[in-house]
């Protein structure tokens, strides 16, 4: 490692922004969170796609 005062600093001001958005956001609501996936949920789309044969 050539310059350690430079690599302390970086992870220094990394884990300050970490810690700063940390304290300054609003927590996370799991369920108003959309599904990571969504698969089999809802109506199928009516749309034009090639490989409809119905």
């Amino acid at each position: 490692m050539k310059n350690p005062i430079l690599f302390i600093a970086f992870w220094i001001a990394l884990l300050g922004f970490f810690a700063w958005d940390w304290v300054g956001s609003d927590p996370v609501n799991v369920h108003l969170e959309p599904p990571l996936i969504a698969a089999g949920s809802g109506r199928a789309p009516s749309g034009g796609h090639c490989a409809s044969t119905f």
